[in-house]
């Protein structure tokens, strides 16, 4: 497997005021499982789309490998894609559509017919050789994409959303027959998904994009504890992270944080060395940062708006400094709709981050 090397690229469309890709550089490692993830329109669809050579970079290189693509055509680049919507012929077979491109390379027919057999082993579908795509399912056709690719054995896969169509419980098999799929492989992979979730559960590493540039990249466990920014913060997690408005005050020597009128908790001195003297800022709490608590050592008392029952989580719905918060409490620890919730902020897990720039501190 190859690696993969964006250089300085961008990308802009005739009569655009803006370029919808904006000096991206990004490293993909030989065996690497990245993942592209960011709301429509931030570039990630884009970007696979120059490695593959469906779109053309304004500026800027792309390396696959040791070789240069971005002037080549798909066919040389040696990349295997499976799109959001299949892609499959309705008039052939499995087995057809798995070795079509082997086929029009002119590979051995018995070199075709022991790569589709190897594919449809490790997909388990092969009793579905024979059947047309009408006659299967969504997982079912998904795996015959994912197999049409395989039996290439190319450099390098690209995945435009490939989950997109498919239902909520399929979709979570699907990502771990992936998962299983690329440790099998071991094979260099782009994932592009606007879907969070597969971001978190699928990747190696996560590549969070806004408005064309990467806003952070790293380990998915790493953004999620650590954002550098109320972006990625406010992105990754679901529920999302609850964000309050703060100050921070002096109270007896002591730095403290004030998160509503009548609520002010002492700061944790790492937090409070960063700081320095800001004075405004914006507390991000995540739902699971709210605490059950009792008598003396709850932080607060809030209003319950709403709870949601989710099995082994129960959401607690509630507004705290004039914002829309939630909490995600063991469901013995949930109070009704109607009744005051006592809970307990982690303080050490909580971030802050700066009014003006949105940077974590």
């Amino acid at each position: 497997m190859a690696h993969v090397q964006l250089r300085k690229v961008s990308k802009a469309y005739e009569g655009a005021e803006t370029s919808t890709i904006t000096d991206l550089d990004l490293h993909v490692g030989s065996e690497e499982f990245v993942v592209l993830v960011g709301p429509s329109g931030c570039g990630k669809s884009t970007t696979l789309r120059m490695v593959a050579g469906l779109e053309d970079p304004t500026g800027g290189e792309i390396w696959i490998g040791e070789r240069r693509v971005d002037r080549l055509d798909p066919r040389e680049r040696n990349i295997a894609m499976v799109f959001q919507n299949y892609a499959l012929y309705p008039h052939m077979t499995v087995a057809e559509n798995m070795s079509f491109g082997l086929r029009l390379a002119r590979v051995p027919k018995a070199e075709i017919r022991a790569r589709v057999e190897e594919a449809a082993r490790i997909l388990d579908i092969g009793a579905l050789l024979d059947r047309r795509p009408k006659a299967l399912s969504g997982g079912q056709r998904q795996r015959v994409a994912m197999g049409r690719a395989i039996v290439r054995d190319p450099a390098v896969f690209l995945f435009d959303e490939p989950l997109s169509n498919l239902d909520a419980k399929l979709r979570g098999q699907m990502r771990a027959e992936i998962r299983r799929l690329q440790n099998r492989l071991r094979a260099t992979t782009i994932y592009v998904t606007h879907d969070q979730v597969e971001a978190m559960t699928l990747a190696d590493r996560v590549v969070v994009m806004n408005g064309g540039v990467i806003e952070q990249e790293g380990p998915p466990q790493e953004l999620y504890a650590r954002p550098r920014t109320r972006f990625v913060a406010g992105f990754l997690g679901s529920p999302t992270m609850n964000f309050l408005p703060g100050r921070v005050e002096a109270q007896g020597g002591e730095p403290r944080l004030r998160l509503a009128d009548d609520l002010t908790l002492p700061l944790p001195p790492a937090l409070a060395n960063r700081c320095g003297e800001r004075r405004e800022v914006e507390i991000g709490l995540r739902p699971e940062h709210f605490l059950p608590a009792a008598g003396a050592e709850a932080d607060l008392a809030v209003p319950v708006e709403m709870v949601e029952a989710l099995g082994a989580t129960a959401l607690v719905h509630f507004t705290l400094a004039g914002q829309p918060c939630t909490a995600a409490l063991p469901p013995d620890d949930a109070r009704p709709a109607g009744s005051r919730q006592p809970l307990r902020i982690a303080r050490e897990r909580m971030i802050l981050f700066d009014r003006i720039s949105g940077l974590a501190l």
